[in-house]
């Protein structure tokens, strides 16, 4: 009861930060939601995680012509994962899916590759910090653009009990050169109450472009609060995440479950 105590005001404490100093936003759905903490796969070892997002309450028009309406969608994918090296992971997302989206019912929306580069042995260490490279092939009713990628640099502190991660994260269509990379960082402060359960405050942004932010009433902001757990049968991470801006989904809840194949 002690702890259970301690994760909510923990949990609250952070959002009521978060919440106090974000701006107004707009919203979009996705296949992922997620703060990397530079984690990786033993070499050798393959993962398989699935992720899924659903919006049970949320914009009622789609981002852009022919795109998926965001209110009660059901988003996600597969992930594959594989420890290269001490320091490599090789990923792959297939399928990224739609199970279920207003006028279209379930789709497939596309596939992603990525390959994430950090230090060894994140989880030992106070300060930690990595690399992912992400390209993605997008179907016309996910994105507006056929090829997009991102890159993420992971950087963060394990201080046991909490956890501080930072991913400030660019994104890019392959458009306007250096002028087109898009901020879109995510964070995350966790509370580990051992090595099988944490809670965690994350946040997920988008400022714009680099070269010029978005005013802060167009600026994407949501907040999250997360459980996590580890097993050995299955890993275990579900939130629920607050939209903050008259624009953006107001509910949207993940579910993330993931185990070892070998």
């Amino acid at each position: 009861m002690y702890f259970l105590e301690k994760a909510i005001a923990f949990l609250l404490a952070t959002i009521a930060l978060v919440l106090a100093v974000v701006p107004k936003a707009a919203f979009a759905q996705t296949d992922e939601i997620q703060v990397y903490d530079a984690e990786i796969e033993d070499q050798g070892k393959f993962n398989v995680m699935l992720h899924s997002n659903f919006t049970p309450i949320g914009r009622t028009t789609a981002d852009f012509s022919g795109g998926i309406i965001p209110n009660n969608s059901v988003n996600g994918a597969v992930e594959w994962a594989y420890g290269v090296t001490p320091w490599f992971e090789q990923g792959l997302y297939l399928p990224v899916y739609t199970a279920y989206s207003q006028g279209r019912g379930g789709s497939l929306n596309g596939f992603k590759i990525r390959e994430l580069f950090v230090r060894p042995n994140a989880h030992d260490r106070a300060f930690f910090y990595g690399v992912n490279f992400e390209f993605s092939v997008n179907y016309k009713y996910w994105e507006p653009k056929r090829i997009t990628s991102e890159v993420r640099p992971i950087v963060g502190l394990h201080l046991h009990p909490v956890d501080i991660v930072f991913n400030p994260i660019v994104d890019t269509e392959y458009t306007r050169g250096f002028g087109g990379l898009e901020f879109v960082p995510a964070t995350r402060f966790a509370y580990n109450f051992n090595d099988k359960w944490a809670v965690a405050a994350e946040e997920y942004s988008d400022f714009g472009p680099l070269r010029h932010f978005y005013p802060a009433h167009d600026q994407f902001h949501e907040v999250w609060a997360v459980m996590d757990h580890e097993s050995k049968i299955v890993n275990i991470e579900a939130g629920v995440g607050l939209g903050v801006t008259a624009d953006a989904d107001r509910v949207t809840l993940k579910l993330m479950l993931s185990r070892d194949l070998n």
